[in-house]
């Protein structure tokens, strides 16, 4: 194999495409190395032929019970399939990859070993030790959703968070609200910031000033959107409108509306953030701005491969675009 990569002027993981039967292969790159194999005579070993992978991503996340997660790993598992690798999910290393290079290093070896081409980050940090063992290996990181779109050595894949988060308060705005209140994840989560953010810049907008009764920062999770939905509308002036910072939390804000006998729409509209197949379940069914879940997973796999074969990214963060799906929980704001 690697005679006839050399000879046809290709990588070995070219001429392995084209052997395999790989379409993400040039028709003149393929009839080249076509040729040379027929050229000397080549012949792939039994066991390589009936071999239906030739390589794996690792992906690493550490929550597969939520629909965001859920729904991003399709897209992985529908890209992986697609280019015949094979998909291994792993936790986050712990102590001591995660804090010795030696560790870290070792780890790396041993995936690299196995035939995995690259690893996928699914809204986890990567350590820094894993990162420096994967940059010295030449494996490459994509990672989706990061907590630090800041880190130089790793390929990020996410969303217009800034937008989406403009588009949701500004569509509570349109319908009339002045009080809205926000319930946003991890403070030092990127994703999470940049909506915040995108919230912020729609009030100034319009002219309004946030309340910081009304904006909280704890956890993307149901829990949180529960206990800080509950405390936000106990307040003796509370909001008529609140943006939360994605599905589960505004699943948990209907939780609290509905423990207060508060009405959605009618007394309370409520967004989230995802667009996750569990918006249609809720009732009532949940206005949330969508991400593009699924094809966030297929672009990490594709642009993560491309990397191993030696296709840099135009970007070292590329961006989907939002949209908003209006949907049953947000409506006028009340009459006095």
């Amino acid at each position: 194999m690697a005679d006839v990569a050399r000879l046809a002027g290709v990588s070995p993981t070219t001429a392995s495409k084209v052997l395999n039967g790989r379409s993400d292969v040039g028709p003149n790159t393929r009839e080249r190395v076509l040729a040379v194999m027929a050229e000397i005579g080549y012949k792939p070993t039994a066991a390589r032929h009936e071999r239906a992978r030739d390589r794996a991503l690792v992906t690493m996340l550490d929550f597969v019970e939520s629909r965001y997660a859920g729904t991003v790993l399709k897209g992985i598992l529908v890209a992986a399939t697609s280019a015949r690798a094979e998909l291994l999910l792993r936790l986050p290393p712990g102590e001591p990859i995660s804090t010795s290079r030696t560790a870290a290093r070792g780890w790396m070896e041993e995936q690299k070993e196995s035939g995995v081409a690259g690893l996928v980050a699914l809204a986890v940090a990567v350590p820094d030790a894993v990162l420096l063992a994967a940059e010295d290996l030449e494996v490459p990181v994509v990672s989706i959703d990061p907590i630090d779109t800041t880190e130089s050595r790793v390929v990020s894949i996410g969303s217009t968070n800034w937008a989406g988060g403009r588009s949701a308060t500004e569509h509570v705005i349109q319908l009339g609200h002045r009080r809205i209140a926000w319930i946003g994840g991890p403070p030092g989560s990127a994703p999470s910031v940049e909506r915040f953010h995108g919230y912020q810049a729609a009030l100034d907008s319009a002219g309004l000033t946030p309340d910081r009764a009304l904006i909280r920062h704890e956890a993307f999770s149901v829990e949180a959107g529960l206990r800080h939905g509950r405390d936000i509308l106990a307040l003796a002036e509370r909001p008529t409108a609140i943006v939360a910072g994605n599905d589960e939390i505004a699943v948990g804000v209907l939780a609290a509306a509905k423990e207060l006998h508060i009405t959605v729409p009618g007394e309370l509209s409520v967004t989230g953030f995802d667009d996750t197949p569990q918006t249609e379940w809720t009732t009532p069914r949940l206005t949330s701005v969508r991400q593009p879940l699924v094809g966030m997973g297929r672009m990490a796999v594709e642009t993560v491969l491309g990397m191993a074969d030696g296709v840099q990214p135009a970007s070292r963060h590329l961006q989907l675009a939002t949209t908003l799906s209006v949907r049953d929980s947000t409506g006028p704001v009340p009459s006095a």
